[in-house]
């Protein structure tokens, strides 16, 4: 039983880092440029700059495709 748990875990692993487009892996690329080029700027101002345009490129990749690959999906809950 566990092994089989773990057989479909796995599997389940793999098809979701198989899903993960083109678009997905250049734009996690060019966030995380602009968060170490954040993180290296001794200006505070500048420094939340690039961390919003990194945030805003890893969510607009993550809704090209609507969400379905990417755990970044924006939280829609009215509930809050």
């Amino acid at each position: 039983m566990r092994f089989t748990t773990v057989i479909v875990a796995a599997l389940g692993a793999l098809s979701l880092a198989a899903c993960e487009s083109q678009a997905d892996k250049t734009a996690e690329t060019k966030a995380d440029a602009l968060e170490a080029q954040a993180a290296a700027t001794p200006n505070e101002a500048e420094e939340k700059a690039l961390n919003a345009k990194a945030d805003a490129i890893e969510q607009n990749a993550g809704n090209a495709d609507g969400g379905a690959t990417t755990a970044n999906t924006p939280d829609t809950s009215m509930s809050k």
